[in-house]
């Protein structure tokens, strides 16, 4: 059982921000710098590769992991890097518009990478420790929900002002691109300052809530022993190949859609603002993959994960052939765009619930948390390779070959999900 705060504050005076707080720095890395470098005028090619470097932190996670526990407390750990995000957000903001702006806001970019994969160690462990088994499961609905919040807020609703001040000059800012995307950016980072400040005050102190005090060496032997425990499973084989590969076309159609609506016709794109993208693909989009998430894990709760993997397959991939028929006809009537859009989004949402729900079958045991967080490094991992080379390929060989080629790299995931041995009863609702 949890301590309970001294204080008695309640969660939701900080289990929304918080959550807010922990999705917002990684839709800012992960996409939003896709769609600010793209408007800056960087080459595909380099955007998909230097932003798919990125997820490196999310992929190494579990290895420093331990380290939130060893020093100071996670209640420090999240206002810290919360002021770390906020700072790192002014940096990128500062270098947009200075020369070699690429380097440097890359630079710092990963900065802000690290800091947020910190947060989200000590954010989620927080959680744990702050709340009882009963306030835990009331609140797990919420915290998803502001996370999902966050995602419209960053790949939406910021993209979208981004877009309105390329164009706009408010009070003698915006009206440039580089000036817009400073400002958006520099907006971003006064508001992870505020959620500090907000923090260090709404979080609660929980007496469980400190540092170890078991020495490095005991804790390296630890993680030695739960990392080599994962690897000896049985049939690891092809729980890692189902990890690794299973988004292995996703994870180069992601860095390449919002590179395809910006790009002008005769580049082969749809000519769309930054405006649109932010509405079609940052909000209706996001809306899109959260219903298809909720649906999915009611349909894996009525049926087991056994019975949805291959058809959840199906219906993930399938929907990505709408960017070769984008790219084909170019359309220009938005309505026809977002629709198509969000029914990829959808399918994707829909079909990643099944992932997910591998990840939680493959963690099972007494070391669960320790075996969860190596299967997301995982999952990072098969999410950054293919996307360093994705925009290489597109360079190469033009959007619609390059989505027929994404469309080919979905077939390893129908063969790995008829492989992989999962309990049939696992997932169904008891």
């Amino acid at each position: 059982m949890t301590q309970q705060d001294t204080r008695s504050i309640s969660p939701w005076a900080w289990v929304p921000s918080l959550y807010l707080a922990e999705g917002l720095p990684y839709v800012i890395v992960m996409t939003v710098s896709v769609i600010m470098y793209k408007r800056l005028g960087i080459p595909n090619d380099q955007i998909a590769f230097y932003t798919s470097w990125l997820y490196l932190p999310w992929v190494i996670k579990p290895l420093w992991s331990p380290l939130v526990d060893l020093f100071r407390t996670k209640r420090y750990w999240i206002v810290t890097m919360q002021f770390m995000i906020g700072a790192a957000l002014a940096g990128v903001a500062l270098t947009i518009p200075g020369p070699d702006f690429f380097q440097y806001s890359l630079a710092i970019f990963w900065l802000l990478a690290f800091s947020s994969a910190t947060h989200d160690i000590a954010a989620d462990g927080f959680y744990i420790l702050a709340l009882d088994d009963n306030k835990q499961a009331t609140f797990v609905g919420i915290r998803s929900l502001f996370y999902r919040i966050s995602m419209v807020a960053g790949q939406g609703l910021l993209v979208m002002l981004a877009g309105n001040l390329e164009v706009t000059s408010i009070l003698g800012l915006g009206g440039s691109i580089s000036a817009a995307w400073s400002i958006t950016i520099g907006i971003v980072g006064i508001l992870f300052l505020v959620f500090a400040i907000y923090h260090n005050t709404a979080l609660p102190s929980v007496s469980s809530d400190r540092a170890t005090g078991v020495s490095s060496t005991d804790t390296l032997q630890s993680f030695l022993k739960t990392f080599a425990d994962f690897f000896r499973r049985d049939n690891i084989g092809i729980t890692l190949a189902f990890l690794l590969l299973y988004r292995l076309g996703e994870a180069q159609l992601v860095k390449m859609i919002s590179p395809f609506m910006l790009d002008n016709p005769a580049k082969g794109g749809l000519g769309m603002t930054t405006e649109q993208v932010g509405l079609a693909y940052g909000t209706i989009g996001i809306i899109a993959l959260a219903l298809g998430g909720i649906l999915g894990g009611i349909a894996i709760a009525r049926n087991g994960l056994r019975s949805w993997i291959w058809p959840m397959a199906l219906i993930m991939h399938v929907p990505d052939a709408v960017f070769v028929l984008l790219s084909v006809y170019q359309p220009t009537d938005m309505i026809i765009v977002t629709t198509a859009t969000a029914l990829e989004q959808f399918g994707y949402g829909f079909g990643f619930a099944s992932y997910l729900m591998y990840m939680i079958y493959v963690a099972r045991g007494t070391q669960s948390t320790a075996h969860y967080a190596l299967s997301t490094g995982l999952m990072a991992l098969g999410m950054m390779l293919p996307g360093m080379a994705s925009g290489w390929i597109q360079s190469q060989i033009g959007y619609t070959n390059f989505f027929i080629w994404v469309l080919i790299a979905t077939i390893p995931s129908f063969f790995l999900a008829r492989m992989v041995r999962v309990d049939p009863e696992f997932g169904k609702k008891k």
